[in-house]
């Protein structure tokens, strides 16, 4: 069986060996891919293969024990049904990637740990809470950086391009929806119920958190050394 290992290409400035090239096998890569906090909450979940809800939900919930119920100091693969499991934690989430049985582990740690460095780059220290809150953009980065489950884009620099310029567009596209509404609307103001004093941070954020519990998820997630 063929070993696919990681290899490194020189730098086109000072030659030094800075710029890191994946190679992969000619099969899918990744079949899932899962995350979940300590609490076994599932924080984002993105499937490669096609799968009906009552088995994605079998499947969540069974990896989530099994992944929770290891050790801290054991090793991070295993072997789950007829294929492999590649899991890495970083603060309060786990990140759960099952791939094919001749796939590469040490090439989906790589990957988990470059989709961590994205989530980091784009909300500065990154921690469980900015996934709760803005998991639409935790969604588009992965999209952009994995393509059926396969990478199709390894520089972080083109990744995060992507998303600044889907960002501005969705901009653009808010302010044009709010001046059509307040030309719509006229003079006419309509005022909705809002919290007000020292009660409105306490209940936006007890809304909008949810089962999230005060002192969860607020941990930034460790980038450097953790691969």
């Amino acid at each position: 069986m063929a070993v696919h290992k990681p290899r490194r290409e020189p730098s086109p400035d000072n030659g030094s060996t800075s710029t890191l090239i994946l190679n992969f096998p000619d099969s899918r890569t990744m079949q899932f891919m899962l995350l979940f906090s300590r609490q076994g909450k599932l924080r984002l979940q993105k499937w490669y293969v096609p799968l009906s809800d009552k088995e994605k939900k079998k499947i969540t919930r069974e990896l989530v024990q099994t992944v929770l119920a290891r050790k801290p100091k054991m090793c991070s693969f295993l072997e789950w049904r007829d294929l492999k499991i590649v899991y890495k934690r970083y603060a309060s989430l786990y990140f759960c990637c099952a791939i094919e049985d001749q796939d590469n582990e040490l090439i989906t740690l790589e990957i988990i740990h470059r989709y961590v460095e994205l989530l980091d780059k784009y909300f500065g220290s990154v921690c469980e809470l900015d996934i709760i809150f803005n998991f639409e953009k935790a969604y588009f980065i992965l999209d952009e950086f994995l393509l059926g489950g396969e990478v199709q884009e390894t520089s972080k620099k083109n990744v995060l391009k992507a998303i600044e310029q889907a960002d501005l567009l969705q901009e653009f596209q808010n302010q044009e929806r709010a001046s059509s509404a307040e030309d719509a609307s006229g003079h006419h103001q309509h005022s909705a119920p809002t919290c007000s004093g020292s009660e409105a941070e306490s209940c936006c954020i007890t809304t909008a958190l949810g089962e999230v519990p005060a002192e969860e998820g607020r941990d930034t997630l460790p980038i450097k050394g953790s691969v």
